[in-house]
């Protein structure tokens, strides 16, 4: 074991820096080149780098300390490592052989020409849906400008450009999913720095040539300028905030939006804890991105200005009595603003309908207690799903999506149904249920229902439904008016079957009869269209032989 005093090497022309960030301390592991400090002048912002592997056994600086060339940042116990040359020795070695300056980073001036930009890394998130599209090809684009918004089941993200030019194509639309590693964009025009590391090699014991103080002075000037982009307090910041590099890459990789983030560090300087520290607000709901709070649902203070309505009360109930005041969640916030604009345009329309399942509901008992020990239990919305999609068939206007003036009929049918959990209404889907027997789509109902009470769901396991089913199983009630869930154009209601009497012609005879509340977008379907839609339904129910022709 030795320990290694970690210098502070050449940095240029700058004769005194100011530490501004700190990235390790006692302790940590660190490698060789990895960042320890950022530190300012008034030109530019640099990370120094260790010259040797090991463990931080002693900080050197503090937080606003000034250092320069050859002043000691901190002393780390390196296994095999030579020990630190003597200060004495230093200048000696420094005379015969001047360590070569060199800049780890982005090159200076790329040549023009076309820059792809990928999705960065966007953590445990796959498959995240685009629901916004930022920019327009012709337009100019700047480093960190945000392209694209994409959503989760957790969270929206703003996906920034990693370079700066002329957008010559744009490679996702809105409903698009992505990941990380997709092509975004290719812009025309020079590569912009987004995270410049300003890394100075270690002196070498052999003896080289002295280098002339002519070619030293372009890779100072150089260094400068890459580091600028991160925050040049002397220049043009082009309006970026306050953050160093390995801060702006972190934020980057998180989809954060910088300029949303405020900076607890030195001067307001915007640090990696105060980029986790926004990431956990947003994602348990208690704060939200500009884009999050442009999509959420009006609130009880909105005005309705834009639907051309009086404005909503204001009320201060704590005059009538005792309140408590507690903030909607995360997914009723998303999911309200879907319900309100599915709500508003579309002019929607209810058929009421009873079903006899009385033989049906036999056959499910019977069905389960013949495969008790599958561990499988059959409902009866697996029937119910079965039923629907070969009344989808049947009528395929159901199965359809309004796109502009077009009608886009889908070949294949993934049903939606409507689960209830703890953090508000989700719509797990089942993929190619025609292709799915009544026991597979129980385990695979079964299994997506749990995950959405744990919020475990992903977006893929939420998108591409057909049609959906929103039961309120053994809960009760008669009928009511589900909200389509756009673009479908159609969604069916059930709710508790109940034993009624029911005329055969000579006498009232109890039968279990089960509620349907079938809702359809009038632009496509018609009433006619729909009460078919519905006794036909019926059919299948009251005879699941039906299923077969």
């Amino acid at each position: 074991m030795a320990l290694v005093e970690v210098q502070v090497p050449d940095i240029g022309d700058f004769d005194e820096v100011t530490v501004i960030e700190l990235m390790v301390k006692v302790g940590d592991t660190v490698k060789a080149e990895q960042s320890l400090i950022t530190v300012e002048s008034d030109k530019a912002s640099m990370e120094i780098p260790s010259s040797t592997a090991g463990v931080v056994k002693e900080m050197r600086v503090a937080l606003g300390d000034k250092v320069k060339q050859g002043s000691i940042v901190l002393v780390v116990e390196a296994a095999g490592a030579p020990a630190a040359p003597a200060p004495a020795a230093a200048p000696a070695a420094a005379a015969a052989a001047p360590a070569p300056a060199a800049v780890a980073a982005a090159p200076v001036a790329a040549a023009s020409g076309p820059v792809q930009v990928f999705v960065p890394d966007i953590g445990d998130f796959k498959d995240v849906v685009v629901i916004e599209v930022m920019v327009k090809p012709g337009d100019t684009i700047k480093v960190e400008q945000s392209l694209i918004t994409v959503e989760s089941d957790k969270a929206s993200m703003e996906i920034p450009s990693s370079a700066a030019g002329l957008l010559k194509e744009l490679k996702v639309k809105v409903g698009d999913t992505v990941n990380i590693g997709d092509l975004l964009a290719v812009l025309e025009g020079i590569a912009a720095v987004a995270a410049p590391v300003v890394t100075v090699a270690a002196a070498v014991a052999a003896p080289v040539a002295s280098a002339p103080a002519a070619a030293q002075a372009p890779v100072a000037a150089a260094a400068a300028a890459v580091a600028a982009p991160a925050h040049a307090p002397g220049g043009n910041t082009v309006g970026l905030p306050h953050a160093s590099p390995s801060v702006r890459k972190f934020a980057r990789e998180l989809g954060v939006p910088l300029d949303e983030v405020k900076g607890s560090g030195l001067k307001g300087r915007i640090t990696a804890d105060d980029i986790q520290a926004f990431t956990k607000a947003v994602m348990s709901g208690a704060a939200q991105t500009k884009a999050q709070a442009a999509k959420a649902p009006a609130s009880s203070g909105g005005d309705g200005a834009a639907l051309g309505l009086i404005p909503w009360p204001k009320v201060d109930f704590a005059k009538f009595g005792p309140i408590e005041r507690k903030e909607m969640g995360r997914i009723k916030k998303i999911s309200g603003a879907n319900l309100l604009r599915n709500a508003i345009m579309i002019p929607a329309v209810t058929n009421h309908d009873d079903a006899d399942i009385t033989d049906l509901e036999a056959f499910r008992v019977s069905t389960n207690k013949e495969n008790e020990k599958s561990g499988v239990k059959v409902t009866m919305l697996a029937f119910l799903i079965k039923a629907c999609v070969a009344a989808l068939k049947k009528y395929p206007e159901f199965n359809s999506s309004l796109d502009g003036d077009a009608l886009v009929y889908k070949n294949y049918w993934h049903i939606g149904f409507a689960a209830d959990t703890p953090n508000g209404l989700m719509v797990p889907v089942i993929r190619d249920c025609d292709k799915k027997g009544v026991l597979q789509i129980s385990q695979e109902m079964g299994e997506l229902a749990k995950k959405a009470r744990d919020g475990k769901l992903g977006p893929a396991e939420m998108t591409g439904a057909t049609f959906t089913i929103s039961s309120l199983g053994g809960i009760g009630g008669k009928y009511f008016t589900p909200i389509i869930n756009a673009p479908e154009v159609a969604i069916l209601g059930v709710c508790k079957s109940t034993m009624e009497p029911v005329w055969d012609g000579k006498q009232f005879v109890p039968r279990l009869m089960l509620p349907l509340s079938l809702t359809w977008d009038h632009r496509v379907i018609d009433g006619a269209a729909a009460a078919r839609f519905n006794a036909f339904l019926g059919q299948i129910l009251s005879d699941f032989r039906r299923v077969l022709l």
